[in-house]
């Protein structure tokens, strides 16, 4: 059990706050009827946090020894840069209240005040606070951690509780969400955040907030439903723009700027410090939105979404620009792209250590410049970034299917069947259907001792994976590949394909090709060069 934050956590946290609203993305989308019910705020949450874990790891790559408050400071001026929308501007100015007072230390105490100065500045951010949204929810759960004297994990524990609770109450608190039906959407993506942290903290296995949730004995959130209209642009009373910016200013230039914005429009947020502010406001004249930012300082990266068009594009067929389709393939090994390529794919050849964002899966499939695409993830941990990056690129006119394929395996299957002259929907359904025929496994080797499904394992070990799930635990790669292997044959089987990783000597395929004939004479084996680093051996039965 922690005893004090420290940054360790602190990049544990960023990244099961990311999964857990990854995991909720699309749930919190659908609640999204407040300040515009435009149906994003879990998507804005979503890439807020993975701008945030991009900076963080960005900043242990540079200083492995990075400190708390160095480390604090990068996860909230990464969630700065890159948020998205009135919700993420506010998580990222909540981050920032907890960087001031983290950099003093992380004992039970401090974080407490972290938190109670994290709502406090969000409110500051916000030009006229509305209660039952994201900041009565950050504000409930500081006030209940403020007054434990336990230990960090049970301060976190109480954080999350406390919000849980609170998002409960918001349709009491805002009339919109009682006519909906839904609890506020920036509240339940709060939710997530916290119950992550509580997770990092106690540094429990991580079951997410939904198993914390049924423990408490609370009604199930999915018990609340969005109204039908709910994806509706806003009516005429509402502004009709929404303005995002980064503004490089000096600290006196903001209340003057506040002041022209507030006279604007509305949902204003202004978020940041230092020098550097993300500016968030719905208007009518976006043009004057951005030049009160020109007066201010240099503002940049600037986003002036139309409501009414947004949601009118999503409709919308694809753009004329974009011929045929494209199949694009998340692959980490060079010989897996050469494989892929060779199929007719386009590839994003993956850093094995980084998986790509939704910004890099985004841009890769505008490269294919192809107005039907279809996205091989290869890698269950990808399907929230594709997820977001999907929508996005909806919006744009590209018509998308993801296909989760969760191994280059079950990836080359899929590709196996493509045909570009069939319909788009039935090659998707053949696609789909061949690579959930492939059964999968790989061998991996254990970098520490570890609990599995198949006990305990040591440094060093070799695993078996089958599935996704560790199956056998052995010390050598060809005795464990040859224990998988007879275990997916066992259930039948037609066609076995190997794939060695790299620096993996060939020898290895020799001798599970010879088990696999002495045991299936029937089945056909192939073997391919992969040069993937994570595994020493993928394992597919067809």
């Amino acid at each position: 059990m922690l005893d004090t934050f420290d940054a360790p956590t602190v990049r544990t946290w960023c990244r099961l706050a990311l999964t857990a609203l990854g995991q909720a993305r699309e749930e919190i989308d659908a609640l999204n009827v407040y300040p515009v019910p435009d149906g994003d705020t879990g998507t804005n949450l979503y890439l807020t946090v993975e701008s945030a874990a991009v900076a963080l790891e960005r900043c242990f790559t540079e200083d492995p020894g990075t400190d708390l408050a160095a480390a604090m400071t990068a996860m909230a001026r990464g969630a700065l840069i890159g948020a998205r929308g009135n919700s993420g501007v506010i998580l990222a100015q909540l981050l920032r209240g907890m960087a001031e007072v983290l950099a003093q230390g992380g004992e039970p105490a401090t974080f407490r005040k972290a938190l109670l100065r994290a709502a406090e500045s969000a409110y500051q951010a916000v030009a006229e606070p509305v209660e039952g949204t994201l900041l009565t929810v950050a504000a409930e759960a500081a006030k209940a951690a403020a007054q434990g004297t336990g230990g960090l994990a049970e301060a976190a524990d109480t954080a999350y509780r406390a919000a849980l609770r609170a998002l409960q109450h918001t349709p009491e608190q805002l009339d919109v969400l009682a006519e909906a039906g839904v609890v506020d959407a920036g509240g339940r993506g709060l939710v997530a955040i916290l119950g992550a942290l509580a997770d990092a903290v106690s540094g429990q296995s991580p079951m997410g907030p939904v198993a914390l949730r049924q423990e408490l004995g609370l009604p199930d959130l999915g018990a609340f439903q969005s109204c039908e209209g709910h994806e509706r642009p806003p009516g005429p009373g509402h502004p009709a723009f929404e303005v995002i910016y980064l503004l490089d200013a000096p600290d006196d230039a903001l209340p003057k700027l506040r002041g022209k914005l507030a006279l604007l429009g509305d949902s204003l947020v202004v978020g940041g410090g230092d020098g550097l502010w993300n500016v968030h406001v719905h208007v009518d004249d976006a043009g004057a939105a951005v030049e009160a930012g020109v007066e201010a300082g240099r503002p940049y990266q600037i986003r002036i979404t139309h409501f009414a068009e947004a949601a009118a594009r999503a409709g919308e067929p694809a753009q004329e620009a974009r011929e045929g389709r494209a199949v694009l393939s998340v692959v980490s090994g060079t010989g897996l792209a050469e494989l892929c390529e060779q199929a007719g794919a386009a590839v994003l050849l993956a850093d094995p250590d980084r998986p790509p964002a939704s910004a890099e899966l985004a841009e890769a499939v505008r490269r294919c410049a192809a107005h039907e695409v279809i996205l091989l993830l290869n890698d269950p941990e990808l399907r929230a970034a594709a997820g977001a990056a999907a929508d996005q690129l909806r919006e744009e006119g590209v018509r998308i299917a993801v296909l989760p394929t969760r191994s280059p395996i079950q990836g080359l299957a899929a590709l196996a069947v493509h045909e570009g002259s069939r319909r788009f929907d039935e090659d998707v359904v053949a696609m789909t259907s061949a690579a959930g025929a492939t059964r999968y496994a790989e061998l991996a080797v254990a970098e520490g001792e570890s609990w599995t499904m198949a006990g305990v394992c040591q440094a060093g070990d070799v695993l078996g994976l089958i599935d996704g799930d560790v199956a056998v635990i052995g010390a050598d790669l060809a005795e464990t590949g040859a224990v998988v292997l007879s275990r997916m044959l066992a259930a039948g089987g037609e066609l076995v394909t190997l794939v060695l990783g790299e620096g993996v000597p060939a020898r290895l395929a020799e001798q599970l090709v010879a088990h696999a004939r002495k045991q299936r004479p029937e089945v056909d084996t192939v073997v391919f060069q992969g040069g993937q680093e994570a595994a020493p051996l993928l394992i597919g039965v067809e």
